[in-house]
């Protein structure tokens, strides 16, 4: 999934005055990404032999990395909720820095969470930074412990169960995420390229399906909550091209069983970019790479936010499928107003001549101009 642009912007951010760079200036990230300063990181270039679980841990010797968990919810009251959790970790320097103090790292986190209550139309976001020192966030591999401060993604010991707990000033989510289906090395064997460039690439895995089961504390409510979520990992050290502006990710986990995953990279002239890629996969595994001819995505209908514009409803069509798939969203305004903005919600899965419900997901987009 193409999340590669917040870590340049964070390390602008971070390793500047201290200020939000303007938003004018905040995308402007494809020549950071080139990799003109990357040396001394590691580069993902060919396949890699994954080593599970060690994987779902640290890979400091790449600049970027990232846990992400999106889920949609259904409470024991009848509401539907969905969710963003999401830790991202990114190198300043290659090597640690040599200080006899706990506070001194060359890793910083961000931390991103979002709610969605879908039936009251309100999306709630928040942000969190800290430096690695002195224990305010980390990595550790096994068992595996994920954290910013008190968010945390943690893995039970030697059962595969997921554990997730994120409390915000407006929510608190606690989660046991049972995987639902195989890991899926995307693109070719978890190598995924997102530019021409050697090395512009990411190595990248999913568990589309894990079953969620948990508690959700909302507006003075305690409720228990239970649903799909879906994980992806992902780390790399430079991704983007010169030509590449922006993108589209799906991930749509239907009802028959079926997980797809999709993410649309778009350039600066508003042509897809070849490079685009993804995967149709079930309970037994990878079955399909998706290469951007077998999928057409045409936009239909916009939300609007300042100059930023948005499409909440496509059309999905794809290669043997009968019928085109309608994918849009019950609630517009799911964007991240955040250091960095964006929009990612809930979306859900239709047929487009029958309205029959297929499924549900999650949408990620950069703005369009």
């Amino acid at each position: 999934m193409p999340r590669f642009a917040w870590f340049i912007v964070l390390i602008l951010l971070l390793s500047g005055c201290g200020n939000p760079a303007p938003e004018t200036e905040q995308f402007q990230v494809a020549e950071a990404l080139g990799g003109a300063s990357d040396a001394g990181f590691a580069r993902a270039t060919n396949p890699r032999e994954f080593l599970f679980p060690q994987d779902h841990g640290p890979h400091p010797e790449f600049r970027n990395e990232w846990w992400y968990l999106t889920g949609n919810l259904h409470a024991e009251d009848g509401r539907d909720f969905a969710y963003q959790a999401t830790l991202f970790r990114i190198a300043l320097q290659p090597e640690p820095i040599d200080s006899p103090s706990a506070w001194r790292s060359n890793q910083i986190w961000m931390g991103h969470a979002a709610l969605s209550d879908l039936q009251a139309g309100k999306h709630t976001a928040f942000e969190r930074f800290a430096r690695q020192g002195a224990g305010l966030a980390g990595a550790e591999s096994l068992p595996l412990r994920v954290w910013l401060e008190d968010w945390q993604l943690q893995q039970a010991g030697g059962t595969g169960v997921w554990k997730l707990q994120i409390p915000t000033e407006e929510f608190d989510l606690r989660l046991e995420l049972k995987p639902a289906s195989p890991i899926i090395l995307q693109g070719d064997n978890g190598l995924s390229q997102k530019s021409r460039t050697p090395g512009n690439a990411s190595y990248y895995y999913s568990i589309p399906r894990l079953t969620a089961n948990g508690a959700l504390s909302y507006r003075g409510e305690t409720l228990r909550v239970n649903g799909q979520s879906w994980l992806d990992r992902e780390w790399s050290t430079s991704a983007l091209g010169p030509d590449q502006q922006g993108w589209d990710w799906f991930s749509l986990q239907l009802n028959d069983g079926r997980n797809l995953m999709f993410y649309q990279l778009r350039r600066k002239d508003g042509s897809v970019d070849p490079l685009s890629a993804g995967s149709l996969s079930d309970e037994r595994g990878l079955r399909q790479h998706l290469r951007p001819e077998m999928i057409r995505l045409t936009p239909l209908k916009y939300w609007v936010s300042g100059n930023r514009r948005y499409p909440i409803e496509w059309r999905l069509e794809l290669e043997g499928e009968p019928h085109p798939w309608r994918v849009s969203t019950r609630l517009a305004d799911q964007e991240m107003r955040l250091s960095v903005t964006y929009w990612e919600g809930a979306v859900e899965v239709r047929q487009e001549s029958s309205g029959d419900l297929l499924g549900k997901g999650y949408l990620e987009m950069t703005g369009y101009d």
